[in-house]
């Protein structure tokens, strides 16, 4: 099916494909679509090097302090079926630009000097994120509709560097604004303001675009599309959901534990921090080579064995040789990691035919992804609890890779939903 790049719509026989929309200018485009993208991993990433004054300061409980950082990953899945009915209700540039507001006021709202508000603030970080983690595959479908894996790439890899910068950064934030644990994490909402500003010319223009859709229904529901029927009965869409939604578990668990298991086993802990850095850096490789690549070819199942089967090596290593082999281990993971999450959100573009189905398939893939990856860090330290190891969890990640294999297999067949 042709895909054509006018200005205007064309309607044809059959179910058409979206056309780019005549928002700003391409330039302030991408500058938006970079800076919503790295709000998107930031303010969780931020948290992780201040958990441990946080505790002291609430005298929260080790398994309540965990809760910090898994309260927003599970309310990434809660939110995300809500937003496919948001962006056909109000567009997607407004909710987008909602979702960064929300998003920044989140980020204060963690701050204040209460627990409750803690926690508060995490569940309003959560929500804010899947509105946008289901909204911006549909908007890069629309609005990149030839170049819509390599796009996906490009705004995978910001949101992995927004993480990686936060992450690095929240300790010197603390320092140099001289106000502890609250006033670093409260400055990424700065961040957030920024997005939001450089989102605005997206909205201003929509409207025109809504305005005119009103004279032309027929033009405008060619760039739109139709929703996808029958989406949660369909093989293929649960096929991307658990390939998104285990890979996610394996991520989150290693981003809990992995430092301790490497402490645990004899490694020094600044060493142990050094390796894990070295794993999420090189992610951001993999998440930007891998859409690309997946772009290029009419079936990607190769693509996402060979993802799994990195992430098994990966966790093998550390299974066998935790300490000797942590560097190579760690290289591994992370371009396993990132790649299997640029090749889950790619796939959301490459099996569907519009932006609707492409933010109504993030829906359903990341509601269910972010809610079984929620459960990798609690498990993960159960597990370890009752066995006094990690030789157990690990065991279980190596089976859950050759699940990921599986669906990925499925997921990467030359099939449209």
């Amino acid at each position: 099916m042709a895909v054509t790049r006018a200005q205007q719509p064309v309607v044809t026989s059959s179910a058409p494909l979206p056309v780019r929309s005549r928002l700003a200018h391409p330039a302030l485009l991408l500058t938006g679509i970079l800076l919503v993208a790295l709000n998107m991993r930031a303010c969780l990433a931020a948290i992780s090097p201040m958990v441990g004054e946080i505790q002291r300061t609430f005298g929260l409980s080790t398994t309540a302090s965990g809760l910090i950082t898994t309260v927003p990953v599970l309310f990434q899945g809660v939110g995300a079926p809500l937003t496919p009915r948001l962006t056909r209700r109000f567009g997607t540039e407004r909710v987008v630009l909602g979702a960064v507001l929300v998003l920044g006021a989140g980020v204060l709202l963690r701050v204040l000097p209460s627990v409750v508000a803690l926690y508060a603030g995490c569940v309003v970080i959560g929500v804010a994120i899947a509105v946008l983690n289901v909204s911006m595959p549909g908007l890069v479908k629309r609005e990149f509709p030839e170049r819509a894996a390599a796009m996906t790439g490009v705004y995978s890899t910001t949101m992995l560097v927004g993480a990686t910068l936060a992450a690095g950064l929240s300790v010197p934030l603390e320092h140099a604004l001289g106000g502890g644990w609250e006033a670093s994490l409260g400055a990424w909402s700065v961040l957030a303001l920024v997005a939001a500003v450089a989102w605005l010319p997206q909205v201003l223009r929509s409207r025109g675009e809504r305005a005119a859709a009103v004279a032309a229904p027929a033009a405008d529901k060619a760039v739109a599309g139709k929703p996808i029927e029958g989406l949660w009965r369909s093989g293929l869409a649960w096929q991307i959901s658990l390939f998104m939604g285990i890979s996610s578990l394996l991520v989150y668990t290693l981003v809990a534990w992995m430092p301790t298991i490497l402490a645990e086993h004899g490694m020094d802990r600044g060493r142990a921090g050094l390796v894990f850095a070295f794993s999420n850096l090189l992610q951001v490789v993999g998440a930007f080579l891998v859409p690309l690549i997946a772009g290029r070819m009419t079936s990607q199942r190769g693509l996402a064995v060979a993802m799994a089967a990195l992430n098994g090596l990966g966790i093998a290593l550390l299974l066998v040789a935790p300490v000797s082999g942590a560097w190579v281990a760690a290289a591994i993971l992370g371009v396993a990691q990132g790649g299997s999450l640029g090749l889950g959100l790619a796939f959301i573009v490459l099996r569907t035919g519009s932006a609707a189905g492409a933010a109504q398939l993030g829906g359903m893939s990341q509601a269910i992804g972010y809610l079984v990856a929620a459960a990798g860090p609690v498990g993960a330290g159960a597990l370890h609890q009752l066995t006094g190891g990690w030789s157990a969890t690990l065991a279980l990640m190596l089976v859950l890779v050759a699940v990921v294999g599986a669906a990925g297999w499925g997921a990467g067949r030359n099939r449209t939903l």
